[in-house]
């Protein structure tokens, strides 16, 4: 099928909407009889809970429920499931949540948190992902603060003979890039509102950015298992048996318009414990994210230290590259390990390098859990990658086009993790934004292609 709106200004399907304000959104749903959520959250960043009572809570007028880590059947989630929804001894960071409460109004939800009596040992955090690499460093997890890909502390990619290449070059250039953490800052806060409905189901309205994960996970952590037997499920007993009976296909996760997510909604913040509160209570309930809850606790980028080393050829071609990215991920794995590896896999840029060194390690510390931000990694790697070429090029005393235009991928050319490029236009597009931009490129370099390596090469 042609596509017709190719170089066309076209109307966003929605764009009215959103102008107009008639663009409904999840805090928008509004249901009769909504418990306000509020939660407990850990005053330090690190230690074990040596004592919870939460009696008086639970005695306070107006608090229809009270849930801790005992009321969750399966106390952990994640691409990795190592994070838990409510703590039940340790904590790992500042803001983690303890303790979920569901009340007739918000005041009174905030009434029952203080009444709830919290006594944690503290213990030493470390913050920094780079101190936190160091053998005397506290732990931030008893197996260690370095994520395991399998059998090795760092994820790996090898191409070529990475010292015959530093052999072959006449220049070394290595540099050190650091990454700061970001905040995706998108105008709707987390959200989430969960409802009972007749018959034993339950639908949540979700801000997620990817609802088909996330109620996978919602299942994981009410523990909906198949009976072999039956071909029925069913949600295992523990504690107060929050939504004991749920069956598979009972879940009715509704997402729809987002407020801005960037990667900030990719991970469940708040629908597990909505979940959890509107089995028990047999109402709905709805926790919305204050601004500072936000800001301070949802995951975000988290930051980088990438070191570069290459190997030059003087005519301005690189024949070698070593590269050490370290990812800060925070208390949990979340996505973290995920975006390690789009990084290192990307690490050459756009460029082709013959042989490549590539180790990416993800890092944990005492701060909330790290996790995606638009790119998965290749944001920061470009930034390194692009910077390092103009160095390179100012070494050389090169035009930063001209060591471009020799450098770039063409087709038939190998990436470092060995798939063969095909449809490359990179040469074309440089040639085409030089045009958009006022900049004069030599013939020589206006009459290159991204045809095969060795015609129309420099």
């Amino acid at each position: 099928m042609t596509l017709k709106v190719v170089g066309q200004n076209v109307l966003r399907y929605d764009g009215l909407a959103h102008v107009t304000g008639e663009t409904h959104f999840a805090d928008d749903v509004i249901i009769p009889g909504t418990l306000t959520v509020k939660v407990l959250r850990s005053p330090v960043s690190k230690g074990k809970i040596m004592n919870l009572d939460i009696r008086a809570a639970m005695s306070v007028p107006g608090v229809a429920s009270v849930i801790t880590a005992d009321d969750v059947p399966c106390n952990g989630y994640g691409h990795i499931p190592d994070q838990p929804v409510l703590v039940e001894e340790m904590v790992r960071y500042k803001g983690e949540p303890i303790v979920a409460v569901a009340a007739v109004d918000e005041d009174t939800a905030i009434e029952a948190l203080e009444k709830i009596q919290l006594g944690i040992e503290e213990e030493e955090p470390v913050f920094d992902h780079i101190q936190a690499m160091m053998p005397d460093a506290p732990k931030v997890r008893p197996e260690g603060n370095i994520h395991m890909f399998g059998k090795y502390p760092f994820r790996q990619v090898k191409f070529g003979d990475i010292d015959a290449g530093f052999r072959e070059a006449d220049v070394i250039i290595e540099n050190t890039y650091r990454h700061p953490s970001l905040e995706h800052a998108q105008l709707e806060p987390m959200v989430s509102q969960a409802v009972p409905e007749a018959g034993g189901k339950l639908t949540v309205y979700t801000v997620s950015q990817a609802p088909h994960f996330h109620l996978e996970e919602l299942y994981g952590i009410l523990k909906v298992k198949k009976n072999n037997v039956s071909g029925k499920h069913w949600i295992t007993e523990k504690g107060s048996r929050t939504g004991q009976g749920l069956e598979f296909g009972d879940i009715n996760f509704i997402g729809g318009t987002v407020g801005g997510g960037f990667g900030g909604k990719n991970d469940m913040h708040a629908d597990h414990i909505t979940a959890l509160l509107a089995l028990k209570s047999g109402q709905p309930c709805k926790w919305r994210w204050t601004r500072e809850e936000d800001l301070l606790y949802s995951t975000y980028r988290g930051c980088w230290y990438i070191t570069i080393k290459d190997g030059v050829k003087k005519d301005g071609r690189i024949v070698a590259r070593k590269i050490k990215t370290i990812r800060e991920s925070g208390a949990y794995a979340s996505s973290n390990p995920h975006v390690v590896e789009h990084n290192i896999f990307n690490s050459t840029g756009p460029y082709f390098i013959p042989n490549v060194h590539s180790r990416g390690y993800c890092v944990y510390t005492n701060k909330p859990p790290a996790s995606s931000m638009r790119g998965f990694g290749l944001t920061p790697s470009t930034f390194a990658t692009e910077v390092q070429a103009n160095k390179i090029a100012s070494e050389l005393s090169m035009d930063p086009w001209e060591f471009r235009f020799k450098n770039v991928y063409r087709n038939g050319d190998l990436t470092s993790t060995g798939s063969k490029l095909d449809s490359v236009a990179l040469i074309e597009m440089m040639q085409t934004l030089a045009e958009k931009t006022g900049v004069t490129l030599p013939d020589r370099l206006k009459q290159m292609s991204s045809a095969k390596r060795g015609g129309n090469s420099i």
